[in-house]
């Protein structure tokens, strides 16, 4: 689900190989958006989740190794593979939880004026990122870094987004529920954002649609919004 201008210019901008940002609150969809838009463009894709990542040289440039008959040798990364590969599509997951070596290893490949890691033309990166004082162990990205993407934010679905959503994706689900919890979900949204928030966010896109897995599981509302 998302706004048909947004998808238009996010397409557009993988097709001409832009560097882009998914970016918006936590379980809104960035990361599902943005691996439609590598199914869409059908190129050669790599996934790379960021922030999961412990040694950032190890995993963007590669290691050097020894062997007792053949001595020491440099192995390059999956990633130096990936944008040695023409047409390739990158996805550069939880972005904004990366280590500060990361980014600075990203700088270069990123820019269009060095692409100093022998990046050939036409591979187009595509990063998520959650941006903001309210997300656990995420870092204040870097303003040079960011130049370097399109942004594209994500919304938050509407009470009727969210319901069309949730029954296109469990069909066999009650529509009364499920209307039920849409409702739910986007009265927490507004509460939390009020001036008299008792909330301090409301339930995310990621949230409902597991709540309503356990719907279709058997479970009762009551019981799938307490888990």
């Amino acid at each position: 689900m998302m706004n048909e201008l947004k998808w238009k210019y996010l397409v557009r901008s993988g097709v001409r190989g832009k560097n882009i940002m998914m970016t918006g609150p936590a379980g809104c969809g960035k990361t599902m958006a943005a691996k439609a838009l590598v199914n869409s463009l059908d190129r050669p894709d790599f996934y790379f989740n960021l922030g999961a990542t412990q040694d950032p040289r190890a995993t963007l440039i590669g290691n050097v190794h020894f062997e007792q008959n053949s001595g020491t040798y440099f192995s390059e990364s999956v990633f130096v593979k990936a944008i040695q590969t023409p047409n390739a599509v990158i996805l550069l997951d939880e972005l904004s939880r990366a280590h500060p070596d990361a980014w600075n290893i990203l700088m270069t490949v990123l820019d269009y004026g060095q692409r100093s890691l022998r990046l050939d033309e036409g591979v187009t990166f595509v990063a998520t990122a959650n941006i903001g004082n309210e997300y656990t162990s995420t870092r204040v990205m870097d303003k040079a870094l960011m130049d370097r993407f399109t942004i594209v934010e994500m919304d938050v679905l509407s009470e009727n987004e969210e319901y069309e959503l949730l029954t296109y994706m469990f069909p066999h689900v009650d529509s009364t529920v499920l209307s039920s919890v849409a409702k739910i979900s986007d009265l927490t949204r507004k509460e939390s954002k009020s001036d008299t928030a008792r909330i301090g966010s409301g339930i995310s896109t990621r949230t409902t649609v597991e709540l309503c897995g356990l719907l279709y599981d058997g479970f009762s509302l009551q019981e799938a919004s307490e888990v």
